[in-house]
Order: structure tokens, then sequence, then C-alpha cells
């Protein structure tokens, strides 16, 4: 017997928001979970009036302590199963923390938090309920993110001596936040953005597909927190050099007033016998340059095992559903494969099975305390002239 889809419930989402359209539609990918209820705003009259003409039937609440509170008292199978937060930075930690308090799992947007400090509540709920807990870094859901990883980590390029991961836009190259666009005002705000706009924005996506794709850790970071824009209050350029773990070095690189760049985020590893690119512009494909060899391009659709360069592939990796190559997946195919994995620890969580995640189909809720410290050290070191700080995350 097929089993019930699951229950979704949206933290913010109404007046227009970007981030939960494609959520929701891959929320409803799978045909296995669904939106059911929302607070879609912070003013009650707007929530209410928004899940009104929600482009379909969901229970509308005026706020999510409301929401919360009901949804966590209703039999399994009509409360939430979880609930999934796409709200500015300033309004992740309390709705995360009274869901985790109410025993319902998270999915939120990154980054996690304002504070490292309110971040490392959340993980501190988490570890002690064991309860799944998803940040959303979208670009981990590209199956090439994930051969990346499995390549690198394998040792086919060897020893990890650099890596430059970036992710450069134009968008806020001039003053966007005085045009109306609600993404813009909220993101140079430090009371709802935090320590920094640029870095933690999409800062923290480079750094998160450096931590996932090598498994190595910035243990000492030189920053530069940079505001090009006149009069902004935040960075809009974000550079930090790092020293990684192994004793390998790496550039995480964000910039937002590169003119001409749209959602240019990649990744080269530069391993003692090879390297590896990728981008997520182009994410149905994983260039591999090894020494005195023709360049490998290994398309997602078509990558075999034991070619001369890939040994054995794991099965779950070789075993997602996938369209065939040719056919491109990309952004939403991303946010449902996350979703999918989450689901699974969400229904292991209710079948009191989950052992908890190791961070290979998502990014979990240490992922996000990372980048929340990450930024926070960057931004001292910029304002102690490029000092040297330590990172421990």
């Amino acid at each position: 017997m097929s089993k019930r889809p699951l229950n979704v419930g949206l933290v913010g989402g109404g007046g227009g928001a970007f981030i939960v359209n494609p959520h929701q539609k891959a929320i409803f990918f799978d045909g296995t979970r669904r939106v059911t209820c929302g607070a879609l705003h912070p003013d009650p009259q707007v929530a209410m009036s928004e899940a009104e003409k929600w482009p379909y039937p969901i229970k509308g609440y005026r706020n999510y302590d409301e929401m919360i509170e009901e949804e966590s008292k209703k039999p399994r199978g009509e409360g939430v199963d979880y609930i999934l937060i796409v709200t500015p930075n300033f309004v992740h930690y309390d709705p995360a923390k009274k869901a985790l308090e109410k025993g319902i799992p998270v999915f939120c947007e990154k980054p996690l938090t304002v504070t490292s400090r309110e971040s490392k509540d959340l993980a501190d709920i988490v570890k002690a309920k064991n309860i799944p807990f998803c940040t959303a870094h979208t670009y981990l859901g590209h199956w090439t993110s994930r051969l990346s990883r499995h390549i690198v980590r394998s040792g086919l390029i060897g020893q990890v001596r650099w890596v430059d991961a970036y992710y450069i836009q134009g968008w806020l190259a001039g003053r966007t936040e005085d045009m109306g666009v609600m993404q813009a005002e909220w993101r140079v705000d430090p009371k709802r953005a935090g320590a920094s706009c640029c870095g933690g924005d999409i800062g923290t996506h480079a750094l998160m597909q450096l931590r996932y794709v090598t498994g190595l850790e910035p243990v000492r970071v030189s920053g530069f927190i940079e505001t090009f824009v006149q009069g902004r209050q935040l960075d809009d350029h974000f550079t930090a050099y790092c020293e990684l773990n192994n004793g390998g070095r790496a550039l995480v690189r964000a910039s937002q007033i590169a003119i001409g760049h749209k959602n240019d985020l990649g990744i080269e590893v530069n391993g003692d016998k090879g390297t590896l690119i990728w981008r997520q512009e182009d994410p149905e494909c994983v260039k591999i340059h090894l020494p005195g060899q023709p360049d490998r391009v290994y398309w997602r659709g078509e990558v075999k095992a034991n070619d001369g360069f890939l040994g054995d592939l794991p099965a779950d990796l070789m075993a997602e559903p996938t369209i065939p190559s040719g056919h491109p997946e990309a952004f939403h195919d991303a946010f449902a494969r996350l979703h999918r994995c989450f689901e699974a620890d969400v229904r292991a969580y209710q079948e009191g099975t989950y052992k908890g995640t190791d961070g290979s189909k998502y990014a979990t809720v240490d992922d996000g305390h990372a980048g929340l410290v990450f930024v926070e050290k960057v931004v001292e070191s910029s304002k102690n002239n490029h000092a040297w700080v330590d990172v421990k995350f």
C-alpha cells in the first residue's frame, strides 16, 4: 500500500516571496509530499488573505506560533510532518526553535540564523531530540554535486591542494534596495540579514560547496568584507582566503556587484593527481583534467563505473531516479532531491528508526551553524586589517 503524503507547513512565502515557488514545486514533485497549511506573512490579516488566494487550498494561520501550536496537537497524518521556513534571515530562529521543541522536523532556508549563537542553540536542540533538520543549500541537490563529492572524497584526483569556491552575481550592482525590490531591501539591512549581506546570502553557498565536495574544513581565514555601492549598510563583495585542515588552501569568494553574472556558483578542486571543475549554471556535467590525458567530461545519465578513471560507484548514487541524459535537470530538480531525501528521514523519525544524518544527502543544522561561524570569522578578520583568525565549527 502506498504511504500517505507528508504534510508540510509554510512559515513565510506570501507577499511575492521568490524562494517559496521552487520549494513548493519540489514538495509536490514526487506526489509523496504536499503543502497543507501556512503562516504566510507577519501581518495576521495579510497572512489570512494570502492563504485565501493561494493557488491551491491550504489552511491559513495568522502567525507561525498559532500554526505550530495547533498543528502539533493533531494526530499523526492530520498535522504537519515538517515545516518549511522561507522567511528573511531574522525570522528563521524563532519558528525553527518552537517547531523543534514540539517535535516537528524543520527544513529552513539559509543562512540558518542571524548569529552563530542562535544557530548553535538550534544545533543543540536537534542533537538532544535527534530530530531531522535540513538547511536549504539547494545546490547540493544537483546529482553532479554528489558525483563531484564521490570523486574528490575517493581520492581520484589525489590530495587536495587548492580549492576555488565562488558565487558571483550582479543584481546588487546598483541601489537595488531603493527600487522597491523586497529581496534586496532586507538583505542589506543588518537587523534583518545579520553581519554580512553577500557573505551570508551567497558566500555560505560557496563555503558549503567546498565542505560538501571535499570534506575539508577551513581552520584559519583572512577576510575581506567590502561594500562597493555607496551608502549601502552591508557588504556586496566577500572574499576569504582559507587554510584547510589538510594543509591545503582555498578561496571562498562571492560578489553581488559583478555585472553580467547571474547565479554563477562553481567550484574548482586542484589535487596532486588532477583537477575537478563544476558550475551550477552548467549543472549537467563534471569536468576532470588529468596530466598527460585528454580532458574528461562526465554527463549526468552517461556515467559508467570502471572506465579507467572512475572505479566502482555507490549504488545509491547510481540508483537516483533521473531523466535520461540530454533532458536537463536543473534548479527545481535540485530542490526536489533535497526534499525527497529529507522526507525519508522524516518518515524514519516518525517510525522511531531515525539515527541522524551524515550530511551526504542534504545540509544539516551543523552545516548551517558552520556557515554562520565562518561568516562571523571573516567579518572579524576584515575588521582587524585582514588578520588571520582561527575557525572552529
